[in-house]
């Protein structure tokens, strides 16, 4: 099997890029379809618009509708083709930028994205994750080309709720350890092929990064302001684990994140949080040392990524509930099945309650 490395086409991060996003847009496409929820296009609307009209980009609004699904998608493709749409531009978050994604996908146009929080890794990927209209995981949808154009404005992402920023750490928090978990068992990545050395190596400085900065880029987002602390975290949240985590391979943590939306009680909890906790029981399945778990469960307190199923929703743990989780977890085709060892449903159940129970102990003791 061949070693394949992927990436956006175009990354462009600093406060005050969003002034430059008509020059980046105008070798792309003249008429722009603008998709994404109310909150995301007005924190850029002003900014994006006047760009636009310096580069000649025409361009119409859509709203996004909150669920990146295949009704939602289909939706917006016809919106395109009704106004003569040749580019797209997706802002927002995570399931706005999927949708925008698969829309692109669909449509055949060029794409560009500008994540208003860094929330996932979703920007920087040839992936969108589908859910039914409910809310409840689908599928993955692999694309053939990343992004043509990532554009992230740090001004604005400290703007955003610190939790969004947070969560965002908590979904890169899993690239590290899901991309060692892959190349252990020589799992294929998502374009098919094995990691390089340099996708593994941007996986594992991702997580260096996380554990460095981390807390003191928090403090900075609590403050509304982009230090250099928030530059880097911004990086390793965006363009570094979305680098790693499709050219190295997605294990466990994800797809216990997967298994967790069969509970209605955690959809409020944000896809970063659900990861962090599905990283924990990664760790737990994998037995990884005592210094590794305690690296991870201090950085997530520090932060306030959650360690415990309560800090995710689940307020009433009983053993059926559980179970479910743990078969969705382990259903065919899911990424859990790239962990160097068979996993079951029992084992999964057995590490989910036991990262609970260590995450319980832990903020106690602390």
């Amino acid at each position: 099997m061949s070693k394949i490395m992927i990436s956006p086409s175009r990354y462009v991060q600093g406060a005050g890029a969003i002034a430059d996003i008509g020059k980046h847009v105008a070798s792309l496409g003249a008429k722009a379809l603008v998709l994404g929820g109310k909150r995301g296009i007005g924190a850029i609307e002003n900014e994006l618009s006047a760009s636009f009209k310096e580069h000649d980009v025409e361009f119409v609004i859509e709203y996004f509708g909150g669920e990146c699904s295949r009704p939602e998608i289909d939706r917006v493709v016809t919106v395109i083709k009704q106004n003569n749409v040749n580019v797209i531009v997706g802002v927002g978050g995570g399931k706005a930028l999927d949708a925008a994604k698969a829309v692109a996908y669909s449509a055949k146009i060029p794409l560009a994205v500008v994540p208003t929080i860094a929330a996932t890794d979703a920007p920087c990927s040839a992936l969108s994750v589908i859910y039914t209209p409910d809310g409840i995981f689908e599928s993955y949808l692999v694309l053939p080309k990343n992004p043509d154009l990532v554009l992230v404005d740090t001004a604005i992402i400290a703007k955003a709720p610190a939790r969004l920023f947070v969560s965002g750490m908590g979904d890169a928090l899993a690239t590290w350890f899901e991309a060692d978990a892959c190349a252990k068992s020589f799992a294929a990545n998502l374009p098919g092929g094995l990691s390089t050395s340099a996708a593994l190596c941007l996986a594992k400085l991702c997580y260096d990064i996380l554990i460095e900065y981390g807390f003191r880029a928090k403090l900075a987002l609590e403050q509304g302001v982009a230090t250099e602390a928030v530059e880097k975290v911004v990086e390793a949240n965006t363009l570094l684990s979305g680098l790693g985590f499709e050219s190295s391979g997605l294990a466990a943590a994800h797809a216990v994140h997967n298994g967790f939306t069969v509970l209605e009680e955690t959809h409020h909890a944000y896809h970063g949080e659900k990861v962090s906790f599905g990283t924990l029981v990664q760790l737990i399945l994998e037995n990884r040392t005592t210094a590794e778990l305690e690296e991870v469960l201090g950085f997530c307190k520090s932060v306030g990524l959650p360690i415990t199923l309560k800090e995710i929703g689940v307020i009433e743990v009983t053993p059926d509930k559980i179970r479910q989780v743990a078969e969705a977890t382990c259903a065919p085709g899911e990424t859990i099945h790239n962990e160097p060892f068979s996993v079951s449903p029992d084992a999964v159940y057995a590490a989910i309650m036991a990262a609970d129970a260590l995450g319980r102990t832990y903020l106690n003791q602390n």
